[in-house]
């Protein structure tokens, strides 16, 4: 019995240590302005092109200018695979940074960021500041909770397992 648990564990683990990771989340294809791009003018819009279409729900998409301000106009709209939102006249020259979050076909959260840079500075006026907490520290949870939990787990498995394959008369 040990030896037959004992296998399907050490199965289990190979097998979803050695599986390919799942790629079936929605990826970006193409942004405009491009990634990266220079633009003499600031754009109406900035969209994000994704490979599939999205879910409509919990749409985010910010842009920051270089003046930690942030410059678009109104909510983010998703059209089948595209996500945008208009943007406000920009103002000082400098990278603007998209930071976009969207929920997959498949329901799972994609996030990241593109930027551009604006040339020639224009004469619009930025919307609220960026503040200093929005972005977190990144440090998130405490790990050792989850790894104090994973191993009490596995030692309780074991100890069942040692328990139900232990010889009559011995104990």
């Amino acid at each position: 019995m040990l030896a037959i648990v004992g296998g399907l564990l050490l199965t289990g683990l190979i097998g979803g240590w050695l599986a390919p990771i799942a790629s079936a989340h929605s990826r970006v294809v193409a942004s405009d302005p491009d990634n990266g791009a220079t633009v003499q003018t600031g754009p109406q819009r900035v969209t994000i092109t994704f490979n599939e279409p999205l879910q409509e729900s919990f749409a985010v998409l910010t842009v920051v200018g270089p003046d930690d301000h942030y410059w678009q106009d109104g909510e983010a709209q998703v059209d089948g695979p595209r996500l945008s939102v208009a943007l406000r006249d920009l103002g000082p020259t400098g990278t603007y940074t998209v930071n976009y979050r969207v929920t997959s076909a498949d329901g799972h959260p994609v996030e990241g960021r593109r930027t551009f840079d604006l040339a020639t500075a224009g004469t619009g006026t930025p919307g609220p500041a960026v503040e200093a907490s929005s972005g977190g520290d990144g440090s998130g949870p405490p790990l050792w909770p989850f790894i104090v939990l994973a191993v009490v787990v596995l030692a309780g498995g074991l100890g069942v397992v040692l328990w139900l394959t232990r010889r009559p008369g011995r104990g």
